[in-house]
């Protein structure tokens, strides 16, 4: 397979030993499946090496209305099913209750505190039963991510996390969704290179920082949901 890019035929190869290495150690794993372009390369790549790999997506409650249709067709692109999981509702609701329905616009501290509920609790005890959770993490995404190792322990859930697309580049990455012709979201067309809840997400203009339309009211290098973030 040839590419418009061809350093990405490197990055392949360099990501699917990766793959391999971790994955023959580990035996038990889950990737992480949040509509972005990132997750169906990573899917893709895990699926030449597991045919049937566990998928999960959270469903926050607060997505955009694609979503469901989204993984619905990479569902059937790639013969799996994805596990929707979602935040305890009754959490939801004490949230809710006591900052209002839009606290995330309030202040940094709610709007991580309402991601903590709908994303970071539902994430951890999912992760109970597994050792290792596959992402689609990519240093150039963000400064919050350029320290990254493609293998960590994350002390939040107590199991190790592997991000085996961390030196891919945008181009290259869409070259090879382009290549393999993997369904991508809609919302990408639409002006949205990065994709989170539908509240906290916006279009950017092209040219722009592709993570600016996140929480585009909050300093750019403290941009992140509380997944991804390192513990000191």
């Amino acid at each position: 397979m040839s590419y418009k890019d061809i350093s990405a035929e490197w990055r392949v190869e360099e990501s699917l030993a990766a793959l391999r290495f971790f994955l023959g150690r580990f035996k038990k794993y889950t990737v992480a499946f949040s509509q972005q372009a990132e997750d169906v390369l990573l899917l893709d790549l895990v699926k030449q090496i597991d045919p049937n790999p566990d998928v999960f997506s959270i469903d926050t409650g607060k997505l955009f209305k694609e979503a469901a249709e989204y993984n619905r067709s990479i569902e059937e692109f790639y013969g799996i099913k994805i596990n929707v999981i979602r935040p305890d509702e009754g959490e939801v609701e004490r949230m809710v209750a006591e900052h209002g329905e839009q606290l995330y616009y309030e202040s940094a501290e709610l709007r991580k505190h309402c991601c903590h509920v709908r994303k970071v609790n539902p994430l951890q005890k999912y992760l109970k039963d597994f050792p290792l959770w596959l992402t689609g993490l990519r240093k150039q995404q963000s400064p919050t991510r350029t320290d990254l190792e493609t293998i960590e322990y994350d002390e939040a859930t107590g199991v190790y996390k592997l991000s085996p697309l961390l030196g891919w580049t945008t181009s290259q990455m869409f070259d090879y969704i382009e290549a393999k012709k993997i369904p991508l979201n809609p919302l990408y067309e639409q002006g949205y290179p990065s994709i989170g809840c539908a509240c906290c997400t916006r279009p950017v203009q092209p040219g722009e920082d592709i993570r600016r339309g996140r929480w585009w009211w909050e300093d750019p290098t403290q941009k992140e949901c509380g997944l991804h973030v390192k513990h000191k």
